[in-house]
């Protein structure tokens, strides 16, 4: 794993990103992974991209993106002007997951937040993905909050 690099993302990453979300249980419903992306994708990358808040990153291996994740940098009042971090959109690619890079992904993005200021990261994961849980709490996450979500 020497030779994995984490990087802020590229449009031209964007095809391999969406197919990384749309490659699991969940994802399958409701992403679409054609190719060229479709206009949605590449207008939301476009939002994030110029926005000195979010961060979409690739994790990189040789020549290949294997992973991805969003930080969103949110400044709030509470906690004494605390900054948080919100990361979402976690996805390591099926041929590369249980080699540690998820690992690695997440050892990165916490120290990105840290040198943002950041006070705390916070993330949701869906109830239905039990092996996501049991990997967040190795890396020392605790669930504390309940979530809550309103589709709109």
């Amino acid at each position: 794993m020497n030779n994995i690099t984490f990087r802020a993302a590229v449009l031209s990453d964007l095809p391999a990103i969406i197919a990384m979300l749309a490659d699991d249980i969940l994802g399958k419903q409701r992403e679409n992974a054609i190719y060229p992306p479709a206009q949605e994708y590449v207008d939301a990358f476009n939002a994030i991209n110029p926005d000195a808040n979010q961060l979409q990153a690739v994790a990189v291996l040789g020549d290949k993106i294997v992973g991805t994740l969003q930080i969103t940098f949110v400044p709030g009042l509470a906690r004494r002007g605390a900054w948080r971090s919100q990361i979402e959109g976690v996805r390591i690619g099926g041929a590369h997951r249980g080699m540690g890079i998820g690992e690695l992904m997440f050892e990165w993005a916490i120290q990105t937040c840290r040198s943002r200021g950041c006070y705390l990261v916070q993330l949701t994961t869906d109830n239905q993905r039990p092996d996501a849980h049991r990997f967040y709490e190795k890396l020392g996450f605790v669930s504390i909050h309940a979530g809550y979500k309103l589709m709109l």
